[in-house]
């Protein structure tokens, strides 16, 4: 199930770093009152649940392919030490 992401005009553009995190200001509550907007934090959590998901599903499949690559590896090592003692 693919999900939505609501992007808030007030949040970060572009990929999430924690450098952009850290000098994020959301803007505050109508009339200055203590606070931020709940739509806006919201949001943001909501984008920050979803690319750290992102990140979590693509990190898994590059250690999937690594293990593919790892075993095809000594595959081929142990076919090329077993050819190189034959006689």
């Amino acid at each position: 199930m693919a999900m939505t992401v609501y992007r808030s005009r007030n949040a970060l553009c572009g990929p999430l770093t924690p450098d952009g995190i850290t000098e994020l200001a959301l803007p505050r509550t109508r009339l200055a009152r203590r606070g931020y907007q709940v739509d806006e934090v919201d949001a943001l959590l909501h984008r920050l649940a979803y690319e750290l998901g992102e990140r979590s599903r693509q990190l898994a499949e590059v250690r999937a392919e690594n293990r593919r690559i790892k075993n095809a590896l000594r595959i081929w090592q142990s076919a090329e030490t077993a050819r190189r003692l034959s006689p």
